[in-house]
């Protein structure tokens, strides 16, 4: 089946779902908590500030003007608080400047008196710095910066990486888990196509719809098996009890008839016969085959010197004499003598009653393209598809002809067998053209 070119598997879709509502879900609670952090943190900072202000001022105020200095000297080397005279000469910046400090600006002038000055830098020194006076003598207090700055964006991105991490992490872990007995259900059934039954899905797996499903499977497994069994057995027994009659019919037409046309005709028919029963059989073989390096131009060779009718077809090869490809000689083998076959009952000319087949060969990356190309009428192209389907013919022509309607059929499965692919086109310039797509070897 054909898959567009941005065709994701189900791991990567449900991964990519998955990281999506995730990091989604992150990001959104990422911006509420920035949210619900400000408030909380500015009002915590305030206060801090608004009491080491409050108490810095007590101590100086209550403090003899000549004790003064030596307390604001123990402040200032034994807390985490400078409080320095505020000179006339000093340059300062406002503190607020974004959403956060400037809420906590507006704290600290609902807690302090309005003269108070909020500064975020004086004299090129960064820190909350806050103006007050005591007996009309200026201060300055400088608290630590850490006590009121915000998570800065740099602490975000980080939380925000970490957390996006562990949704990757989660998410491909729970994708795998998701997936998995759905790749087993796929790989079981890959094999089963390829005939080999013996495929068993686990039925104590926890979940009961998983459970259930593989189950069915193992069932439908052990089916097939039987089916298959039974149908080898069936064919055998058809092809023996067929071709015992046949081989009687055969020697009784010698012995008894005595007109020599009409021996001749009935021998034809008994071949006809046994070839339409080899047919049977071959298409219905098993589906598994053993691949291996083929020098396929040798065996072409053999098959164009095994033709049956060799005065009816004329085949001419130009494959290159040390091209492999991957195959098994048997298919492969079965393949061209149905192509040949095929080509000599319905693309014989008219007029000299000899099918004129041309077998050559491209390169397509790791793929070797083999065309067999007659010269025949060709076959409409709303026919073409049908082609391959058991038992069609494509017109009245192919229609009287003596076949099973299995040969073009029974080359698609070999194909399909070897891991290939055949494609039915017509010509440009007229006659019908067999593609068959073979693995180069490695």
């Amino acid at each position: 089946m054909h898959r567009g070119p941005f065709a994701l598997s189900l791991f990567w879709r449900t991964f990519m779902l998955l990281a999506l509502l995730l990091g989604g879900g992150i990001f959104a609670w990422v911006q509420t908590l920035r949210a619900l952090e400000i408030e909380p943190r500015a009002v915590q900072a305030a206060q801090e500030i608004a009491s080491l202000v409050n108490l810095s001022r007590a101590a100086l105020r209550y403090s003899d003007p000549i004790d003064r200095v030596a307390v604001v000297k123990t402040m200032s080397d034994q807390e985490a608080i400078k409080v320095l005279p505020r000179e006339p000469g000093d340059t300062w910046e406002p503190f607020g400047v974004d959403r956060f400090t400037r809420r906590v600006a507006n704290e600290l002038r609902a807690r302090l008196d309005q003269y108070s000055i909020l500064a975020r830098s004086v004299n090129g020194q960064p820190g909350l710095w806050v103006g007050f006076t005591i007996e009309d003598d200026p201060y300055w207090l400088q608290a630590e910066a850490t006590r009121i700055e915000s998570l800065t964006p740099g602490t975000w991105f980080v939380w925000i990486g970490i957390a996006l991490l562990a949704t990757v992490l989660g998410s491909v872990t729970i994708a795998r888990l998701i997936n998995r007995p759905l790749q087993e259900l796929s790989f079981a059934a890959s094999r089963i196509r390829e005939g080999e039954y013996e495929s068993r899905l686990d039925e104590d797996t926890m979940t009961h719809e998983i459970r259930q499903v593989n189950m069915g499977f193992n069932r439908m497994a052990r089916e097939l098996a039987k089916v298959e069994e039974d149908r080898a057995v069936m064919l055998a027994g058809i092809s023996h009890d067929l071709r015992t009659p046949l081989a009687r019919l055969r020697l009784e037409a010698e012995m008894s008839v005595a007109d020599e046309e009409a021996r001749r005709n009935m021998a034809s028919d008994i071949d006809q016969l046994d070839a339409i029963i080899d047919k049977f059989m071959d298409y219905a073989r098993p589906g598994h085959t053993q691949l291996q390096p083929v020098a396929i131009a040798a065996l072409v060779d053999r098959e164009i010197a095994a033709l049956r009718e060799p005065a009816e077809l004329r085949v001419r090869s130009k494959l290159a004499i040390d091209l492999m490809v991957m195959g098994d000689e048997t298919e492969l083998a079965r393949v061209f003598g149905n192509l040949f076959e095929n080509a000599r009952r319905y693309a014989r000319d008219p007029a000299s009653g000899i099918a004129d087949v041309e077998v050559g060969y491209t390169r397509d990356g790791p793929w070797i393209v083999v065309a067999v190309r007659d010269r025949g009428p060709g076959v409409p192209p709303p026919k073409l598809p049908q082609l391959t389907t058991p038992f069609y013919r494509g017109d009245a022509a192919r229609t009287a002809a003596t076949g099973a309607g299995l040969g073009l059929a029974i080359v698609e499965k070999s194909m399909h067998r070897m891991g290939g692919q055949l494609e039915l086109a017509n010509a440009a310039d007229g006659g019908l053209v067999a593609y068959l797509r073979f693995r180069r070897v490695p």
